[in-house]
């Protein structure tokens, strides 16, 4: 670990060695040693969402039938949250108890792991100019390539359109799009509360509970309104107590109990997602893989999405080579990296509802999949994707997902102490949705009094 690692960062490291039986057992942690040659590269990541046997997994089929491969490659996925993948991840890779070559990290841990020299730097090279600007940068930390852009995320507005066609405001062929505002969303929420639709409770409902979510929504509030983000390029703290009132009101705003749905406060991504479903809320924020899940239910002439109104926060995962894998192994891994995330690849991700990292897989029509099979759903569930597509893409993929990344794209803070940020972020953002909440004022002095002292000034 380097000495610029805060630490509470050190503290959080030597905690998550104490539970490295989440990442050592259950298959979690491979047995191969990273330094045998002939080994095959270990590759760690999250949830798949496109489930058992999904893209990811047939990408790395692909990789290991290569002729003349050296070095084959497998998939280990780690349970548990996003924050215990953090754990597992720094936890084994910091005491060498598992051995990875490859991880896939969510884009806001990439300065953290690159300042505690858990990865190498990379070829610049490797994210060329075909990777969308926003998600490019991503991939760096400290003016250095760390991570190849794997898939991203971006919040998007889904809509119920036989909602708004019920009240009166739409036909079936009208669609919001990029220039839709916040202000035109609550009126068209005022419009179907005036309509009185059966099961309709609320406006909207998104991801509120204290966890990631909040954050997300919170930084989107935050970053349509502040004329600059939470933290610089260098991790440095740059708000102010009058921005962050600004951002807080713009939050409460936007969460106002008129038309949200009560549950949204203890919401995650699945809860909401639900209650969009079922039909008790006009409008969801929510990420692009929603797209497929919920044409699963509901027909085209039913649901609409468009780029979320003011500024949209960033995610997905980047690929990374860990310090560990060293001489012919790294050289594999990063030809590894090389091979999943070139265009080919990333229009196999598009195609299977992952939102791609590179332009010319929404643009350029040469630019296929080079698995026929592994774009749509696996074969056993075939008959039950009823997702719209244009040329095997999403149907929405070109216009309303491309917009989204290139337009308003935002990133969270990038810091090496992310982890004390997003918890502090949550603690304070969730007392708005208390009994007795604090004023904006009050409660913007306490943030502000926080997150200096969770984002210390890195040294020089």
């Amino acid at each position: 670990m380097t000495a610029r690692t805060s630490g509470r960062t050190t503290a959080f490291l030597l905690a998550a060695l104490l539970a490295l039986g989440a990442c050592t057992g259950g298959g979690g942690a491979p047995a191969e040693n990273a330094t045998d040659s002939g080994a095959p590269l270990v590759i760690a990541s999250g949830r798949d969402v496109t489930g058992k046997g999904g893209i990811r997994e047939k990408l790395i089929k692909e990789w290991n039938a290569r002729p003349g491969n050296t070095h084959q490659a497998r998939l280990v996925e780690l349970p548990g949250s996003a924050d215990q993948q953090r754990g597992q991840l720094l936890g084994a890779l910091q005491s060498g108890s598992a051995r990875y070559d490859v991880v896939n990290l969510d884009v806001t841990w990439v300065p953290e792991f690159a300042e505690a020299g858990l990865v190498q730097e990379l070829d610049a090279s490797l994210v060329d100019d075909d990777v969308i600007d926003s998600v490019a940068r991503t991939a760096r930390w400290d003016d250095k390539t760390y991570s190849v852009p794997f898939n991203t995320d971006v919040g998007l507005l889904y809509y119920r359109r036989d909602h708004l066609e019920r009240a009166g405001v739409q036909s079936k062929n009208t669609r919001l799009d990029e220039n839709t505002t916040w202000s035109e969303v609550r009126d068209l929420i005022r419009t179907v509360e005036q309509a009185d639709l059966p099961g309709v409770e609320a406006g909207w409902t998104t991801q509120l509970a204290p966890y990631e979510g909040l954050t997300v929504n919170g930084v989107e509030a935050f970053s349509s309104v502040l004329a600059q983000g939470l933290t610089d390029d260098h991790g440095r703290y740059t708000a102010t107590v009058s921005g962050l009132e600004d951002g807080i009101e713009e939050l409460r705003d936007r969460t106002e109990s008129s038309y949200l749905l009560p549950d949204a406060t203890g919401s995650d991504e699945a809860a909401s997602l639900t209650a969009f479903i079922n039909g008790r809320t006009t409008f969801l924020r929510h990420w692009p893989y929603a797209y497929g899940t919920l044409h699963q239910s509901l027909t085209p002439d039913r649901l609409g999405v468009a780029p979320l109104p003011g500024k949209a926060v960033l995610g997905g995962q980047n690929l990374a080579v860990t310090t560990s894998a060293t001489g012919a192994r790294a050289e594999a891994a990063r030809d590894l990296i090389s091979f999943l995330t070139d265009p080919q690849s990333e229009r196999c991700l598009l195609d299977a509802g992952f939102a791609a990292t590179r332009e010319s897989a929404y643009t350029d029509d040469k630019v296929s999949c080079r698995l026929p099979a592994a774009s749509g759903p696996s074969p056993s569930a075939e008959s039950a994707d009823r997702m719209p597509r244009q040329d095997g893409r999403p149907q929405y993929a070109r216009t309303t997902l491309l917009t989204a990344l290139r337009d308003e794209a935002v990133a969270r803070p990038r810091t090496p102490h992310y982890g004390a940020f997003t918890q502090t972020f949550t603690t304070h953002l969730s007392r708005l949705f208390g009994d007795t909440p604090p004023t904006p004022k009050e409660l913007a002095r306490q943030l502000d009094e926080a997150l200096r002292h969770a984002l210390p000034d890195p040294s020089p």
